[in-house]
């Protein structure tokens, strides 16, 4: 009934929703880990006890959203042994020690801080739990920084050898972190959590600013999010474009599958903006294209030649549709990104930014806009590198464990319904935590959590102390 092809499908579509899954969490703690820091750094520097109400509000998202991403990216390292035992064991001396690192640094700087930022403003001195909170954010980006070191040599492998047995065998440190296509694969994802950070607070701003809750907190938060995607925004269009360069030089069988060139162009490639991709008959269907201007994005003259996937096997080739498609949800969503930072630059201009409720719809419709587009990036990314598991040495076929499909079929049900039920379950505790606005004198964690007990009177109410909203400056 099953055959290893099967097997194989399903094991990639496990790994395929559960990495999609966990995603969506790093890409919202990296941001708002940075967030929560300038925040705490405003309130630190004015005195302002609006920005320690803001810190407060969004600290206690941040720690429910960091723990579903903890437990959500535990189960992708099992996957490793039990659907990729090949992979593991040939690519396992690089990528191996390199998951590790992340675990050494990353994970235990932000374990060991995290307790003290959540809970600690009452305990420790002001600066130490600013300290704190600074590690955390240090944490999530030395996180991403390991993270995609080993994403990116499995895209542009280098610095090894390879053993007699068929693994890879590191032999410069240096050259496999720092590989080609890292530096511009780091600064686009990290700068794309924090453009989904911005979206995220800039919708709820924009929800409660509809609902009539202009608190002075909603209104700064709302201006925060929008001059963060005013400013970001562009700079991610060019890292975008400076990602796409590299990968032309480092993976051009990807461009041509992203641009849909099934063709080669020896006088000028067009840009297709939109096609049916048709692998079988190997061209775009119904193509709108733009005549030169694929070259002149791709190689800066609109008269240069662009090889096309007639050049290259069919089984070197990724699936285009994936590709094609994914590739222009990001953009078109990235585009859209920009003109939310435009409009809010001209509300700001005519002192509309908090009474301009197009704006407000604007923000809330664009509130799960970074989740998509990291996503679809990150498909355009790994569909796009096949058949290779590691680009152009081990391909994804020989990378799988030798499991039936029916073992692999039955876990991925498992993992579906539980994913859904029980993160589903933290999403909508995260929405109910953003539906209320924040106000004046918001509550602390530590407070929060301690709040049933004195409600049963079994503890006294807090005294008033320096660092709680009454005692700030």
């Amino acid at each position: 009934m099953f055959d290893n092809a099967d097997a194989l499908l399903l094991a990639r579509l496990q790994f395929a929703f559960t990495v999609s899954f966990h995603f969506l969490f790093p890409a919202f703690t990296i941001g708002l880990a940075s967030y929560l820091a300038v925040l705490e750094a405003l309130w630190l520097k004015t005195g302002k006890a609006l920005y320690l109400d803001l810190f407060r509000y969004w600290v206690k998202i941040f720690a429910v959203n960091f723990a579903m991403g903890v437990v959500s990216g535990i189960v992708l390292s099992y996957q490793f042994g039990t659907n990729w035992a090949v992979f593991s064991d040939k690519a396992g001396p690089v990528v191996g020690p390199l998951l590790a690192y992340e675990v050494l640094t990353a994970f235990f700087l932000e374990a060991g801080f995290l307790g003290v930022m959540l809970f600690g403003m009452n305990k420790v001195g002001r600066g130490l739990h600013f300290t704190a909170t600074l590690m955390v954010a240090l944490g999530t980006l030395l996180s991403s920084f390991w993270i995609l070191a080993a994403n990116s040599w499995m895209q542009t492998p280098q610095g090894h050898s390879i053993g007699a047995n068929g693994q890879f065998i590191p032999a410069n440190w240096l050259e496999i972190i720092f590989n080609p296509s890292f530096p511009w694969r780091l600064m686009h994802t990290v700068t794309g959590a924090y453009l989904t950070t911005a979206l995220v607070v800039g919708g709820v701003g924009g929800w409660h600013l509809l609902r009539g809750n202009g608190t002075p907190q909603v209104r700064k938060m709302f201006s925060m999010a929008m001059w963060m995607a005013a400013l970001v925004a562009p700079v991610q269009v060019f890292l975008g474009d400076q990602h796409g360069l590299n990968t032309l030089e480092h993976q051009p069988v990807k461009i041509m599958a992203i641009e849909g060139h099934y063709e080669s162009h020896p006088d000028g490639a067009p840009l297709y903006l939109f096609g049916i991709p048709n692998d079988s008959e190997q061209r775009l269907d119904h193509a709108l294209a733009i005549p030169k201007v694929g070259s002149l994005i791709l190689k800066h003259d609109p008269n240069a030649p662009m090889a096309g996937l007639d050049t290259v096997p069919d089984a070197e080739q990724p699936p285009v549709a994936i590709v094609f498609w994914s590739f222009r949800i990001m953009v078109g969503l990235g585009l859209l990104m920009f003109t939310l930072g435009l409009a809010s630059l001209w509300a700001r201009w005519r002192g509309t930014l908090y009474d301009w409720r197009g704006l407000h719809r604007f923000a809330l419709a664009m509130t799960p806009a970074g989740f998509v587009a990291v996503i679809a990036g990150w498909v355009t990314t790994e569909v796009g590198r096949q058949p290779y598991l590691v680009y152009g040495l081990l391909r994804t076929a020989d990378s799988a464990s030798p499991l039936a499909a029916p073992a692999v079929g039955a876990s991925l049900v498992a993992f579906v319904v539980v994913y859904f039920a029980v993160f589903g379950v933290g999403i909508w505790y995260l929405l109910r935590l953003m539906h209320k606005p924040p106000e004046p004198g918001e509550p602390d964690p530590e407070r929060t959590e301690r709040e049933p007990i004195r409600t049963a009177g079994i503890m006294p109410g807090p005294a008033q102390h320096p660092g709680s909203t009454e005692g700030a400056p």
